[in-house]
């Protein structure tokens, strides 16, 4: 026999020992039933202790993450730098995307409004958006810009169209005399399921890809002469919301924001799983929702603290099943401390609404003309 033969047949005998071996039955020295059992009561054992680690132990752990600085509002803005950081470090992570050619910009009709569809190229990827001017924005009278964000069931239109959940706000805020940026990012829970376990393993995520190509998109139409480039805000639903929360600590040019369909009791809601009270993430397979170091220190009205002082609105509806609304209404609650403790109560705002998942455009306006115009 050749050598090559013996070694061919010496590796297939060692290939089917193993598997002999490895094909043993373990029932030999546990029952199934037994096994399943050890196997269910450590998972619950695992359950628990995170449970504990990630809700009992959150505000002991937040007290000793924060160091609030309440003497001014400058003040406060510096004591928060370090949770910033963190924020942006340990749990958006976003990628550092550069401009790699000029913004390419189509015509884009919807209905009566007259906009642009604008592409702007970021190497492998690119920032898109409709881009709409109110009538009468020009160099010397430049309007105020809102960028809007759709949520994960949405793309960019729908927040021109009166639907159920977005009611044409894109729409109604041209017509209130302000610029909109409706971003296209991506949407439906497979897609964003994928990408977000790629970037992962990049150790960045999605929202923090989507973020550096709004900041990319920013720079470009701040240049354009009808705009007040001291005047942004941003207004999201859903996962527009969750953009709108995650983005404005880390953009100081966004000057204020609209959080609609989001703003939650985040620890329960990421943690446990009650349907009877919420929808939850995990039970919807929704793994993208999942981020690195979420809530180490950032539950929502942790978050919040680091867009303060800054104006911010929060729509929720009773009937969106999102939340458990008195139970959201708690975390709002605790959010107000700082604009109290800085003497700006009225820098933050609750539109609690009847209605479901969706915003609120004249509530809205009304806040945004409060402080953009």
């Amino acid at each position: 026999m050749k050598p090559e033969s013996i070694k061919y047949h010496l590796t297939l005998c060692f290939v089917l020992i193993a598997s002999a071996l490895f094909a043993q039955d373990y029932t030999r020295y546990i029952s199934k039933d037994d096994e399943l059992l050890r196997q269910n009561n450590y998972e619950k054992k695992l359950e628990s202790y995170l449970r504990n680690y990630l809700i009992n132990e959150y505000t002991e752990r937040s007290a000793k993450a924060w160091n609030k600085d309440y003497s001014s509002q400058y003040a406060f803005e510096r004591s928060v730098d370090p949770n910033r950081e963190r924020w942006r470090n340990k749990v958006l992570k976003p990628p550092v995307l550069r401009k790699t050619g000029p913004l390419i910009r189509k015509p884009y009709k919807l209905g009566d409004l007259d906009a642009e569809w604008v592409e702007l190229p970021l190497g492998g990827i690119s920032a898109e958006a409709i881009f709409a001017l109110p009538k009468g924005a020009k160099k010397n009278k430049p309007v105020p810009l809102i960028i809007v964000q759709h949520g994960n069931g949405s793309y960019p239109e729908t927040t021109f169209e009166n639907g159920p959940n977005y009611h044409a706000y894109a729409t109604e805020l041209v017509k209130a005399g302000y610029a909109v940026i409706a971003l296209f990012n991506l949407r439906s829970i497979e897609k964003r399921n994928n990408i977000e376990r790629l970037s992962r393993l990049a150790d960045i995520s999605l929202p923090g890809i989507e973020f550096s190509r709004m900041q990319n998109l920013l720079d470009v139409i701040l240049e354009e002469p009808g705009i007040d480039k001291e005047r942004v805000g941003m207004w999201g639903l859903s996962y527009g919301g969750m953009a709108t929360m995650f983005w404005m600590p880390l953009e100081p040019r966004i000057k204020t924001g609209i959080i609609a369909g989001w703003f939650n009791h985040r620890l329960e809601k990421m943690a446990v799983n009650d349907p009877k009270s919420y929808s939850s993430f995990a039970l919807l397979k929704e793994e993208n929702a999942f981020f690195t170091g979420w809530l180490t220190e950032f539950t929502d009205y942790d978050a919040i603290s680091m867009l303060c002082p800054r104006p911010i609105q929060i729509q929720h509806g009773k009937k969106d099943n999102i939340s458990n609304w008195p139970k959201m209404l708690e975390e709002y609650n605790k959010s107000k401390t700082d604009y109290i403790k800085l003497n700006i109560p009225d820098k933050i705002d609750l539109v609690l609404h009847e209605g479901g998942h969706e915003s609120m455009p004249e509530q809205g306006i009304k806040f945004l003309n409060k402080w953009l115009k």
